[in-house]
C-alpha cells in the first residue's frame, strides 16, 4: 500500500463560469497535509526497500512533515532540520509524528548543511523537491485523475522549487498527454517565470512573498528543462490574490489551504484560459497555514489601489 491516499477529484460550481469548467484535485486532505506525501512516500519505500535504517530532512515545511509521516508508517527514525525561522506550529507538527527536530542556522541553506552532515551509509537524504524519486511519485496524481475520470484540457498548479510541476508532467507524458501546464508564482517568488525570460535558470536575489511553500531562489534543473519541451505557461498573481483566494476557498469547499495554493486558485482568473474547456487544478494543500495566519498576513498587506 502505497503511503498516500487516493484523494477526491471534484468538479466545482463556484469556481466554474460558462465555456470553463474546474476539476479540483483535493491533495490537502493527504494525512500529513499536501501533494508531499506522494512523492516523498514513494522516495521513502524505495530507500527502504534498498535497506536505508534513518531519514534526514532539511524542510520545515510540507516536505519534512511529510518525511515524518513516511518515516513513523514505516517505522524507521526521521531527522528534520529546520532554520530559525520555522514557525512554531510547523516545528510542532513535525514532532507531533515522532521525528526528532533540531533547529539551525538563519536560513534553510544552514539548516540543509546541517542535515546533509548527518547523513550516513544508512540513511537518506529527502530533499524536498529535487529528485526524479519525488518527480516519479507526484506523478502518481494524474495517473489517478485520469482512472476517476478526468477530462481537461489544461492543468494549473503552484510552483516553488518545481517538483510538482516536474511530477505533474511526467504523469502527462507517460499517460501520452500533451495538456499545456499553467505554472503559478508570487510576484515575489518568480524564479520559474524569470527563468523562462531570460532563457536560462535564474537565481533570485531575494524572497519576498507570504506563500513561504514558494520560497525557492530558484527551480530546480528538470522544472525549467521541462519548459523547453513541453507547453509550461508561467502565471504571476500577487500576495493578495493568493490570500483571498485562501479565503474564498474556504467559504466555497469549505477547505483550508495554504498561500501557496491560493495561489494556484487565484490563477483562474489571472490566467488566460479563453481557449480551454476543462482545467484541473491541483489543490496541493499545506497543513500549517491557520485561518488566523490568513487574516494576519492580509492585514499587514497595503490596500489594494
Amino acid at each position: 500500500m502505497p503511503l498516500h491516499i487516493e484523494t477526491p477529484l471534484v468538479p466545482s460550481s463556484p469556481l466554474s463560469r460558462e465555456g470553463l469548467e474546474v476539476w479540483l484535485k483535493l491533495e490537502a486532505l493527504q494525512p500529513p497535509g499536501s501533494f508531499k506525501i506522494r512523492g516523498i512516500g514513494h522516495a521513502c519505500e524505495r530507500h527502504a526497500q534498498a535497506g536505508k535504517r534513518r531519514f534526514v530532512s532539511s524542510s520545515g515545511g510540507n516536505a519534512g512533515l511529510a518525511v515524518a509521516y513516511a518515516g513513523r508508517r514505516l517505522g524507521l527514525p526521521v531527522t528534520v532540520v529546520v532554520p530559525e525561522t520555522t514557525s512554531a506550529r510547523a516545528r510542532a507538527l513535525i514532532e507531533a509524528e515522532g521525528a526528532e527536530l533540531r533547529v539551525h542556522g538563519a536560513a534553510w541553506h544552514e539548516a540543509n548543511a546541517l542535515a546533509l552532515s548527518l547523513v550516513d551509509e544508512a540513511t537518506a537524504f529527502l530533499h524536498p523537491f529535487d529528485d526524479p524519486l519525488l518527480w516519479e511519485g507526484h506523478a502518481s496524481l494524474i495517473d489517478e485523475a485520469l482512472r476517476q475520470g478526468a477530462r481537461f484540457d489544461a492543468v494549473l498548479l503552484s510552483v516553488g522549487g518545481g517538483g510538482l510541476l516536474a511530477g505533474v508532467v511526467e504523469g502527462l507524458a507517460r499517460n501520452g498527454l500533451a495538456t499545456p501546464v499553467f505554472a503559478v508564482e508570487t510576484h515575489g517568488a518568480a524564479s520559474l517565470a524569470r527563468s523562462v525570460e531570460a532563457g536560462h535558470r535564474v537565481e533570485l536575489s531575494e524572497i519576498a512573498t507570504v506563500a513561504t511553500s514558494l520560497a525557492a531562489r530558484q527551480v530546480c534543473e528538470q522544472a525549467f528543462e521541462l519548459t523547453q519541451r513541453h507547453d509550461i505557461r508561467p502565471v504571476l498573481v500577487s500576495d493578495r490574490e493568493a490570500l483571498q483566494a485562501c479565503e474564498r476557498f474556504l467559504d466555497d469547499h469549505r477547505l483550508l489551504v495554504e498561500p501557496a495554493c491560493g495561489a494556484a486558485l487565484a490563477a483562474l482568473e489571472a490566467a488566460d484560459l479563453t481557449a480551454f474547456r476543462s482545467v484541473l487544478v491541483v489543490v496541493c494543500g499545506g497543513a500549517v497555514a491557520t485561518i488566523d495566519t490568513i487574516r494576519a498576513a492580509s492585514a499587514v498587506l497595503a490596500p489594494a489601489a
